[in-house]
């Protein structure tokens, strides 16, 4: 930990009271971003790069906390949906859409490199060139095993044709070389789509490496969500599509407020090594309960894709109310499940929260826990791009979301630890009598709370990346009546920022946010 002068060092505090224990950060409300998505580097989780229609870049060094920005080109062109990846040695990769000086409009799929953490870029490699073709909705994964980068998406014929005879497929596309260079793209799917870009549109292939090298990749169409997967790295694939969920009402559904909505699967597999090593799950959402009733679902198979469970309900509301652009990630340190999704369950208008889902036992159990610390009103008539994003690792949780307040767009994180995020709901209602006082503190800070029975009580200081720096009690058994704690913070060493206090009694928590200041 890094020594700082403490002689005028202020501990501003408070008490979180609500179910919201949540630390949101504005990346970005510059040049009307949208459709965000993020990446972490595994090998230091501070390292994070995100992206935002169309060509909008964010680069972060302190776990999400302060971003830079910076405007992407490409010999290619640059119009977005934009997608990341990282590699074992910690090159990131920026996938994206096309529009070149000559060429046609989204004509193929780019890739750029970073090796430098995202501050520079390559101008871009492609796959998928294909004549006056459109390729679109691009997403990739890499094998730790070997580095190898796959890459589905969907092509168009003709973008947005009535044409019986115009189709959409998925095509599947490899590098092996750092994505210097692309293999020829094959097509993966049997059973194609129309161009009209709606429910009869194959689309939302997300590829997932299996523990054995498999790739795995699902997508949704005129069958429902079906599912191929390759055993020799994408050399031959099934001859024939595995029916996961037949997506009643289709991916392609209406939201009030929102000017588009889908609800395309997302694919991943847990390689953690843990008790649900190899299961490969699949994330959507729909309507088929209703266009009032748009859910979060995630179906699991543990035989490699050759079957798979009915749908699972993530969102645990009532029924009636809208939860839609979800998308997953897995914690390949621990197997935990992660989701995000914008959520109305606190509403009868179109506010809307952002709710993350967590599950550590393979989604028998999920909880659910808003997130985003105020609501915002989205309106039909601003493009607020297709998904949501979300990256974990090493129980480092940042997901990343658009939300719109009076026509002005904006990107937003989370950076609250998960050890404080997964506090039970009604913990802080349990010890309500807790405060902190002086606020501002200078030399001291104390903190008082009121015990009805004896306890054991715990008072413990986390940074933002939830690690803990301080422990001010430790499972200390105390009797009936008030306590004030003191906090000596000439002996604390803290640098600037973020930090959270955490008070425990009898495994109860609840959460004091601070800012360590000179």
């Amino acid at each position: 930990m890094t020594s700082l002068k403490l002689s005028k060092i202020f501990l501003i505090c408070s008490f979180t009271v609500a179910s919201v224990n949540a630390q949101n950060v504005m990346i970005t409300n510059s040049n009307s971003p949208n459709e965000p998505s993020i990446m972490m580097n595994p090998l230091n989780t501070d390292i994070l790069v995100a992206g935002a229609n169309l060509n909008n870049l964010y680069n972060s060094s302190d776990g999400g906390i302060t971003w830079s920005e910076q405007t992407m080109t490409s010999t290619y062109g640059v119009w977005g949906d934009p997608a990341f990846d990282v590699d074992t040695d910690g090159n990131f990769y920026y996938f994206h859409l096309s529009n070149p000086a000559s060429g046609n409009w989204i004509d193929r799929i780019v890739c750029q490199k970073s090796t430098d953490n995202g501050s520079n870029w390559s101008s871009g490699t492609y796959t998928g060139l294909n004549g006056n073709k459109a390729q679109d909705k691009q997403w990739s994964v890499i094998d730790r095993n070997n580095n190898n980068i796959y890459l589905t998406w969907t092509q168009f014929d003709d973008y947005g044709s009535n044409n019986p005879n115009d189709k959409s497929v998925i095509l599947f596309s490899k590098s092996t070389d750092g994505a210097q260079t692309w293999s020829t793209p094959k097509k993966i799917n049997i059973i194609d789509g129309d161009c009209v870009d709606e429910d009869n549109t194959v689309e939302g292939a997300v590829p997932a490496v299996g523990p054995n090298g498999e790739i795995y990749v699902a997508w949704a169409g005129p069958n429902g969500i079906v599912f191929n997967k390759s055993l020799d790295q994408g050399e031959t694939w099934l001859n024939e599509e595995i029916a996961i969920d037949p997506m009643p009402t289709g991916w392609d559904y209406s939201i009030p407020g929102i000017y588009r909505g889908n609800g395309l699967p997302i694919t991943k597999c847990d390689l953690s090594g843990g008790p649900n090593n190899g299961t490969i799950y699949v994330n959507w959402s729909d309507q088929r309960n209703g266009a009032n009733d748009t859910d979060v679902w995630m179906s699991k198979s543990t035989d490699g894709g050759d079957t798979w469970s009915g749908p699972i309900r993530v969102n645990d509301d009532p029924a009636g109310k809208q939860q839609f652009f979800t998308w997953m990630d897995i914690d390949q340190t621990n197997g935990n499940l992660f989701f995000v999704f914008y959520d109305r369950r606190n509403y009868t208008d179109n506010k809307t929260d952002v709710y993350i889902a967590y599950s550590d036992d393979g989604g028998n159990t999920i909880v659910n826990k808003r997130i985003s610390e105020s609501p915002f009103n989205p309106n039909a008539g601003v493009f607020f791009g297709d998904y949501t994003n979300i990256v974990v690792h090493n129980n480092i949780v940042r997901p990343i979301w658009t939300r719109l307040d009076t026509f002005q767009l904006s990107v937003w994180t989370d950076v609250t630890p998960f050890s404080i995020l997964s506090v039970e709901d009604g913990a802080a209602q349990q010890i309500n009598n807790a405060i902190q006082y002086p606020n501002p503190a200078s030399d001291m800070s104390y903190v008082s709370f009121k015990l009805h029975e004896e306890s054991t009580v715990s008072l413990d200081l986390f940074d933002a990346q939830g690690r803990k720096v301080y422990t001010v009690m430790d499972n200390e058994n105390k009797g009936y009546g008030k306590y004030i704690v003191p906090i000596n913070l000439s002996e604390i060493n803290l640098t600037n920022g973020s930090y959270f206090c955490k008070l425990t009694v009898n495994g109860i928590s609840k959460t004091l946010k601070m800012i360590v200041i000179e």
